[in-house]
């Protein structure tokens, strides 16, 4: 299999840590949006990653499906999305607030990458922030709730704890949201950029550029 797109993308880096933990291995190709816009269409008409191409199989585009695809290859017992009921509820819970935190992290990224400063509107960004903290809120109290109860939801690691350290580092060192107000969310975050798995697959933040530039 082949991935496509660098990993300070955390929709690219959730699904090659994914791919590391589930034994799959794969090809990476660190391709920018910016400056790798076309070839990353030949693959994906959108021109967005992350893009997994197997080898017997069209490229599939979009995390979460390419996610789900995994968790087929690997079957219920190994997959990383909890099993249906509870468990499959309250992880499709955080994963929403996680969602949504991210989604309003990169549109407001996208205001100051891809716009000039006459263009920009900050009535737009001030509301993203107010959404996006809203989120990050939610996710505080659900991870000080959870006090040192190793993972998220059920006895192993699964994609909730993927998604989040993935989503909140993006948040912190991308869009550079202080983290003050959410100290359970950080710490929780924290632990999980310590193991190795997370360490290999993070790269800092490096904005594309709306012309086609060397980013």
């Amino acid at each position: 299999m082949l991935l496509i797109g660098m990993y300070d993308s955390p929709f690219v880096r959730r699904v090659a840590i994914a791919l590391d933990l589930l034994g799959l291995p794969f090809a990476h190709r660190d391709w920018s949006v910016g400056k790798d816009f076309d070839r990353i269409r030949a693959y994906s008409p959108l021109g967005r990653v992350p893009v997994l191409a197997p080898a017997d199989g069209e490229p599939l585009a979009e995390s979460m499906m390419i996610l789900e695809h995994l968790d087929d290859l690997v079957g219920p017992e190994r997959a990383l999305m909890p099993p249906p009921g509870a468990p499959r509820r309250a992880a499709l819970r955080i994963l929403a607030f996680a969602t949504g935190a991210i989604e309003k992290g990169i549109q407001i990224n996208s205001e100051w990458i891809f716009r000039p400063p006459d263009k920009r509107h900050p009535p737009y960004v001030e509301r993203c922030r107010v959404q996006m903290r809203g989120a990050l809120s939610e996710l505080e109290k659900i991870c000080a709730a959870a006090g040192e109860r190793e993972w998220l939801v059920g006895d192993r690691m699964s994609l909730v704890d993927i998604s989040l350290a993935c989503f909140v580092t993006y948040i912190r060192e991308g869009v550079r949201e202080p983290f003050e107000a959410f100290p359970a969310l950080a710490a929780r975050v924290d632990r999980c950029e310590a193991l190795p798995v997370f360490r290999r697959y993070h790269a800092p933040f490096e904005p594309p550029k709306a012309d086609g530039g060397a980013a």
